[in-house]
């Protein structure tokens, strides 16, 4: 047996159902691969999903696709590379209280965003807000990633980043109506995320391992697809205490609407990424000039 770590960008949750699927219906032991999840409530995100990889302690992990931007362009050159996508489009949103005062972007001038302190982030927030006309004026602050849900839905800070399939469906489950800011409508061609990260080289060396990886988890998520009620099964003993109130079942519908299918699960387009790097290049975020075939492992899937 290949035994894998694979390091999850966030407590367990629908974005992952596939892997949890797959490990328990045994598609990975056919593959001949021990996959081993660990979710960041194992060290309170004290590294981040890539970081792990980077130094060694997970083979593979979930994270935004600008990280892998990320890593080939800081000064200690870290080869990471985009395997496939969960999502085949974005499904994150700015979010705030619709109670609020907070109609459009522009009124986050002068609000504070709770930010999770990932490269570019805080620029796109700012960017989504101009574009709306505001001035892009918004105070950041970066709680313990994990806790910054909750500091939305205490009212304690005014904004942050979600995943409308999760929190947007736990906030429905706890009876609080969110306002959702979407990138695609203020004119932020977002890309992918997550995406699965891994080491090109380690790749290059065991490609058929990875493809065996990539194969038993595409299995797990059409799975997932068709039986949501099982998936709902196997991620409910790993949900956080903290999600416990989520309605699952909601969750996993949704997110199965966004999976893909069985001709493209996984695979990201090049116009879409380039569209994005594109953009980011654009509007000066960004100066590396890397493209889709730097930062996507090819003719894996």
């Amino acid at each position: 047996m290949e035994k894998l770590k694979i390091a999850l960008d966030w407590t367990a949750n629908t974005n992952h159902s596939g892997f949890y699927v797959a490990r328990e219906k045994g598609f990975y032991r056919e593959y001949g691969i021990d996959l081993e999840i660990n979710t960041p409530e194992t060290d309170d995100y004290s590294k981040t999903p890539a970081k792990k990889v980077e130094l060694g302690e997970a083979d593979i992990a979930l994270c935004p696709f600008e990280s892998i931007l990320s890593y080939n362009t800081k000064k200690d050159h870290f080869d990471a590379v985009a395997i496939a996508t969960i999502f085949k489009k974005d499904i994150s949103a700015i979010t705030v209280l619709e109670e609020s005062d907070i109609k459009t972007p522009k009124d986050l001038d002068g609000k504070v965003y709770a930010s999770y302190k990932a490269r570019y982030e805080d620029d796109i927030v700012k960017r989504m807000i101009r574009n709306d006309g505001g001035t892009g004026d918004i105070k950041i602050e970066y709680p313990k990633r994990l806790g910054i849900w909750d500091t939305l839905i205490n009212g304690s800070l005014d904004a942050t980043w979600i995943f409308t399939n999760w929190e947007g469906v736990h906030a429905k489950s706890k009876g609080v109506a969110l306002r959702n800011f979407k990138m695609g409508d203020y004119e932020i061609p977002y890309g992918y995320s997550p995406v699965i990260f891994a080491s090109r080289s380690k790749v290059d060396s065991n490609k058929k391992c990875y493809q065996d990886f990539l194969s038993a988890t595409k299995q797990g998520f059409l799975y997932a697809i068709e039986y949501p009620k099982y998936a709902v099964d196997c991620i409910k003993p790993h949900i956080a205490k903290s999600d416990a109130d989520i309605d699952l079942l909601e969750s996993q519908k949704l997110s199965n609407t966004f999976y893909g299918n069985q001709n493209n699960w996984g695979m990201m387009e090049k116009e879409k990424v380039d569209l994005f790097l594109n953009w980011l290049y654009d509007s000066n975020l960004e100066t590396a000039g890397l493209k889709y075939e730097d930062l996507v492992f090819i003719n894996l899937l």
